[in-house]
């Protein structure tokens, strides 16, 4: 049955015409490859598909650019001079714009001035005046900032410091400050004492209770 002939126009589907391309593309390549071996033909096939991506066919042990170059000779085209003209172009315009930055470095260093009229070193010493301006704002805010800083460290350092200095005139004193640990409190510790005071007489008849004085009272250090 004979194949019927389809009607060349855009499709419209974009899935439908992803698969077509990659279909009659490999198609070509196919065809391609088949007339580099058949009749060793030197063959180069450049294709980029709606979404600009490239696909390309070479005859094997050669590049597109000999293919170019042979179409080039045979043809009597000059490909590569509207390329080489705009590289050129692009060139002169990077050069020109460095030798303008140089120069304009060098004018801000006090060179280059000989050529400037009353009214370019004005406008020069304008641009300089508000580009210090800029750099003074620049210091301020950061030397601000490091007193401020710096401030932040010396409070911390007092408050530690009196803290600290409490803490020694604490322990001067109570000279039971911090032995009660874990849950104890200072009230048992004393109690603690005066039991001792007592029982210490108790065995000790001989002893007024009037002659007791502070030295009477023992205190033993808790064991952890």
């Amino acid at each position: 049955m004979a194949r019927g002939k389809i009607q060349i126009k855009r499709i419209e589907n974009q899935t439908t015409g992803q698969v077509t391309y990659s279909k009659r593309r490999n198609g070509l390549f196919k065809k391609a490859h088949e007339l580099t071996v058949l009749c060793d033909a030197r063959v180069s096939i450049i294709m980029f598909s709606s979404s600009n991506k490239l696909h390309e066919f070479i005859s094997p042990n050669t590049t597109t650019k000999e293919i170019l170059d042979l179409y080039q000779t045979v043809s009597d085209v000059d490909v590569w001079n509207a390329h080489y003209e705009r590289m050129q172009e692009t060139k002169r315009k990077l050069l020109e714009t460095n030798r303008n930055l140089r120069t304009q470095i060098k004018q801000r260093l006090g060179e280059c001035l000989d050529e400037f009229d009353i009214q370019e070193l004005c406008s020069l010493e304008e641009e300089m005046e508000n580009t210090f301006k800029l750099v003074r704002e620049r210091k301020f805010k950061s030397l601000g900032n490091q007193i401020e800083t710096t401030k932040k460290k010396t409070r911390a350092s007092k408050t530690y410091k009196k803290n600290l200095i409490h803490e020694l005139e604490l322990r001067a004193e109570d000279p039971h400050y911090g032995l009660v640990d874990n849950g104890g409190d200072y009230d048992s510790v004393l109690g603690y004492q005066l039991r001792f005071h007592q029982n210490h007489h108790h065995h000790y008849p001989n002893h007024a209770l009037h002659e007791a004085s502070a030295s009477d009272i023992i205190t033993f250090h808790l064991l952890e």
